[in-house]
């Protein structure tokens, strides 16, 4: 199986914030943003490995500045690191103002997304090959924090056996 370089993974997504996605202050609902985290996962995902894909984990996800309603939600995303079924994908959203231009970063997260076969069993996916100084970095970054959320994992498994 041959390796895939980070552009073969990279999506963008946009979409305008309607009055339906909005809460009561007049910014999109976290959910909402959260539900289109996925989606953009999602889709990376499945371009890196060109295999139906599921959501393993979302690792933490901090709200920066608001989605006002009315403005444009930009999401970008792409594969960071590839294990063996499983891959770390990182997705960064922004908010257009369509009248001025202006951009505000929203928030980031990594997720983890699992490749499935045919019967619905975990399968292996092409390895990445990171080829910009930035791609190896966050190359770099998701195998510690893949250590980490293997040793959270590991922990919670222990704790919920007693």
């Amino acid at each position: 199986m041959e390796g895939k370089t980070v552009s073969n993974s990279q999506i963008q997504m946009m979409e305008l914030v309607q009055p339906n996605d909005a809460n009561n202050h007049g910014n999109m609902h976290g959910g909402k943003v959260m539900h289109l985290i996925d989606i953009a996962a999602a889709m990376s995902g499945l371009r890196h490995c060109r295999k139906p894909v599921v959501t393993a984990s979302v690792d933490s996800l901090d709200f920066l500045h608001p989605v006002q309603l009315g403005n444009m939600i930009i999401l970008r995303a792409s594969v960071n690191y590839v294990h063996n079924t499983s891959m770390e994908i990182g997705v960064r959203v922004e908010s257009e103002n369509p009248l001025t231009g202006e951009r505000f970063h929203t928030s980031s997260a990594y997720l983890t997304f699992v490749a499935l076969d045919e019967n619905g069993k975990p399968t292996k996916i092409p390895a990445l090959i990171p080829e910009t100084d930035t791609e190896k970095r966050r190359y770099e970054a998701a195998i510690k924090r893949r250590e980490i959320r293997m040793k959270t994992r590991s922990e919670l498994i222990s704790e919920s056996g007693s």
